[in-house]
Formats: structure tokens, C-alpha cells, sequence
């Protein structure tokens, strides 16, 4: 089968190719796994901190991809909740122990990062983190659902928001425009502010429904009771700080944060920007029932993905532009073309 293997940790900055295009075997699922044909895989920017080391896999090579949608095409011989052509998502969770907090514990293993993931066009996973997909949404649209959603929709309900208080999204990239529609659905009468460097973006969440957008570093109408904060930087986290009413929740969905200007954060102050019981909550990976439960909203709203599509071979260049910033909406391969 084709699949794009990462073979070592690389700096973006001077290698453009950082993935392979290699044929390997298609795998052959365990007894509680179900073989899955790939149709669509999402990309995200937790595929850049793994080839980049900040979240590196245990081994090499690697197939990255986690925001994958494929077919049941083979089942391990203890499988019975899924049937043969069932569609179905894979999430950041590969499996874990099980428990309420699975995301958190030491047996939580990271799709195309533990192990192989979805940029191939074949993969396995135990069925009981196969998550089954809503018809509302073709395959292309439901990929970046599976990781983009499923921890964007984790972070919203670690705000702790109540319907009608303000709530600031700092990064407007592929979770971003997602969770602005999770948010709108969830709080109808919450005012959402949304935090963005590029003009483009800014424009795009206010046609997404934001009652206010401007730059990263500037003050909106009014101060937020939570903001999500989805950027690999650390201004957005001093901005954001500043920004909070008292008693405010500051919601970090990062997997990692890139060093270029932590030095930023030596200019933080108490008085402004933690003082009044503001609080700083991080997100770590998320469970199998986020996922389940993030679809299920996704397809109440119903949201509207954008997405721009690459095909398989072309992952690298999706990487670079994602590393680049050049961000609508999200980046999705199309495996099956």
C-alpha cells in the first residue's frame, strides 16, 4: 500500500520533504482491531511538532495522520460491534485504558505517532475507538472533525462557560472555525471575539458568525470569561491573559508550544494578567467519548467544514503550508481519488 513514512525528526525550517512516499505492507489487524481502506486524513499541526521533536514518536518510521476516515474492510476475530463497510472516524486516540480519563493516563497511545496513522491507505485500530460517522457529512468534510473537532469541542467544555458569558478563540485555524459553530449552537447568546493575526482569518470568522475579530494583540469589546487559545505561540497567551474578566479561564489547546518567542513570556505581571483568580487550563488529548460526543454536535449544528484538499503524495506540501500559516479553514489528503 502507499504511505507517507516519517523516517526521522527534521527542522521544517531547512527540509521541504520531510516525509517519504513508500509502499508497505498492508496491515493485519489484531483480534480486537478492525482494518480500516482510508478515504480522507486530516492534517494538523501536531503532525509538525512530531517531525519537528517537540512530540516525538517512540519509533521510526512512523505513518503520521490521526484525523482519519476510512471503511471497515477486515475485522479481528473478537470484534462485534462494527460490520464489514461501516464507515468510520479515528481520532488522536488510538486506545487507551478505558477509564473516564484515558487522556490522561500512561496507557494513552497516539494515532500516527505511537503508531502508524491515516496519511496511508490502509490502517488498523481496536474497534472500540472506530467511532462511526454522520451521514450529514462526506469524507473529505467529516476528517478534520476527528482531531480538530473532537479537542476543539474537549477544550469549549473545559471553559466551564455558561450560556450569554463572552468567549475569545485566540487562532482561527482548523479547530477554530469549528469550535466558533460548536460555541454559537451550544451558547446562543454568548458573544464570541476572535483573536487572529492574518486579516483573512479574521474576515472568515466574522462570516462564521464572530460578533468581533481583530488581532491577536488587541482589545475586544468587551472582557472574556474564557478564551481558547489554539496557536503554537506564546503572545496569544500574554494577550489573552490581559484580556480575561476576573475570575476568567484561559484554555490552552496546544500539545506543545514552539520556543520562537517564549522569551515574551518574561514581560508576564501579576497584577494584569493573573491577579482577580484568573485561571491558565491546558488540554491534554482527548477520550474516545469526546469524540463520539463532538460528532454528535457537529452534526446538530450541522457545522460547515472548509477545507482545502491535497492528494496523498502532496502531504508534505499541505505540511509546509500549515507550517506556514496559510490557513482557511482545514487540510485534508484525499487517500481514494
Amino acid at each position: 500500500m502507499r504511505a507517507m513514512l516519517l523516517r526521522r525528526i527534521s527542522d521544517l525550517a531547512r527540509e521541504k520533504e520531510p516525509l517519504e512516499l513508500a509502499d508497505i505492507p498492508v496491515p493485519v489487524p489484531a483480534d480486537d482491531e478492525v482494518l480500516l481502506e482510508v478515504s480522507a486524513c486530516g492534517v494538523c499541526h501536531t503532525e509538525l511538532d512530531e517531525i519537528e521533536g517537540r512530540t516525538p514518536p517512540p519509533h521510526f518510521p512512523v505513518v503520521p495522520g490521526h484525523e482519519v476516515i476510512g471503511k471497515v474492510v477486515e475485522r479481528g476475530k473478537a470484534c462485534t460491534l462494527l460490520d464489514v463497510g461501516a464507515r468510520v472516524g479515528v481520532g488522536w486516540i488510538h486506545h487507551s485504558d478505558g477509564t473516564e480519563f484515558e487522556n490522561l493516563s500512561d496507557a494513552f497511545c497516539a494515532t500516527g505517532r505511537d503508531v502508524n496513522g491515516g496519511y496511508a491507505e490502509y490502517m488498523t485500530v481496536p474497534e472500540r475507538y472506530a467511532c462511526q460517522v454522520p451521514d450529514a457529512f462526506g469524507d473529505l468534510d467529516a476528517a478534520p472533525l476527528l482531531c480538530a473537532g473532537a479537542v476543539g469541542y474537549r477544550a469549549l467544555r473545559l471553559t466551564g462557560l455558561r450560556d450569554g458569558e463572552a468567549l475569545g478563540l485566540t487562532g482561527f485555524g482548523g479547530s477554530g472555525h469549528l469550535v466558533l459553530q460548536y460555541a454559537k449552537h451550544l451558547y446562543p447568546s454568548s458573544p464570541i471575539y476572535v483573536f487572529a493575526r492574518d486579516a483573512d482569518a479574521q474576515q472568515f470568522a466574522r462570516e462564521l458568525g464572530a460578533n468581533w475579530s481583530g488581532d491577536t494583540t488587541a482589545t475586544p469589546p468587551a472582557p472574556c470569561r474564557a478564551i481558547i487559545d489554539t496557536t503554537p505561540a506564546w503572545q496569544p497567551v500574554l494577550s489573552a491573559l490581559a484580556v480575561l474578566e476576573p475570575g476568567g479561564r484561559l484554555v490552552i489547546n496546544a500539545i506543545r508550544k514552539e520556543a520562537g518567542d517564549v522569551a515574551l513570556m518574561t514581560s508576564i505581571r501579576y497584577e494584569k494578567h493573573l491577579w482577580m483568580e484568573k485561571e491558565i487550563k491546558s488540554v491534554a488529548n482527548v477520550t474516545a467519548r469526546d469524540v463520539a460526543d463532538s460528532l454528535a454536535v457537529a452534526a446538530a449544528v450541522p457545522v460547515c467544514v472548509e477545507v482545502e484538499t491535497y492528494p496523498l503524495e502532496a502531504a508534505n506540501e499541505a505540511l509546509l503550508s500549515l507550517r506556514a500559516g496559510a490557513i482557511r479553514g482545514a487540510k485534508v489528503l484525499a487517500i481514494r481519488h
